[in-house]
């Protein structure tokens, strides 16, 4: 009796018991449980330029009895500047998009997956790992003066000479308008090396400037900005004036 005892307890043990005189079998069948994985995250690390914005794209596996998968992306530490929830945009197939832009917290973040059954239950989670790099502000934003002209560009000694031209600012991906700045003028005669001040003017809401000066030599003018503590120096092309003399 003692090892029909140990025989029995061994094949319940298995999963198995067969009744004596093979009137009936009993067994019983494992299920798989649900399962959800995130297999990809592209790009990894997420690089995002100053004011600029990138798009990261989650690709989730997920086994046939999963109804619904819910994906949430945040900063992996506590120290982050927000613990707020990326947006995340489903697309199809358990994919989702998530756009970051230069405001994100740079560093380590985690992606968790859940996955629902078709009564809402929650059966399965998984979490991955990626970095987000935000490239930082350059110390000052690049300028251009663009339309720069010295007009006429042909005179008589003693006439005036008229320039114009508009200042403009990066902002982002796109040039804006740098208003209220002083720009100044700088003329080169001919057989000269260096460039002296004639005219300075100040930029009016749509960046664009005025100056003049008397023309006694024929020379080059230019445009300068000197910059600012936000943005860079730039010059224009020179603009070239033939000078001619009184004759009687």
């Amino acid at each position: 009796m003692r090892k029909l005892a140990v025989g029995i307890i061994s094949a319940l043990a298995g999963g198995t018991m067969l009744m004596s005189g093979g009137v009936a079998t009993a067994s019983t069948t494992t299920t798989a449980d649900p399962e959800v994985e995130i297999v990809d995250i592209s790009p990894n690390p997420v690089e995002v330029e100053w004011r600029g914005e990138t798009t990261a794209n989650f690709k989730v596996n997920a086994t046939s009895d999963v109804e619904k998968v819910e994906l949430t992306v945040s900063p992996a530490t506590r120290n982050a500047r927000t613990m707020a929830a990326k947006e995340v945009k489903p697309l199809e197939d358990w994919r989702f998009s998530v756009p970051f832009n230069s405001r994100d917290y740079e560093g380590k973040w985690r992606a968790t997956a859940v996955a629902f059954d078709k009564d809402g239950k929650r059966v399965a989670e998984d979490s991955s790992f990626f970095s987000v790099d935000v490239q930082k502000r350059r110390s000052k934003d690049d300028t251009r003066i663009i339309g720069f002209e010295a007009s006429p560009s042909k005179t008589f000694k003693g006439r005036t000479v008229r320039f114009s031209g508009r200042l403009l600012v990066e902002d982002g991906r796109r040039w804006d308008t740098l208003s209220h700045a002083n720009v100044s003028i700088y003329y080169r005669a001919n057989g000269s090396s260096g460039w002296k001040w004639v005219d300075s003017d100040r930029t009016d809401r749509r960046g664009k400037f005025d100056a003049s000066t008397r023309a006694w030599k024929s020379g080059s003018y230019k445009a300068v900005y000197k910059g600012s503590w936000r943005t860079d120096d730039t010059s224009s092309r020179s603009d070239y004036v033939r000078v001619y003399s009184w004759r009687r």
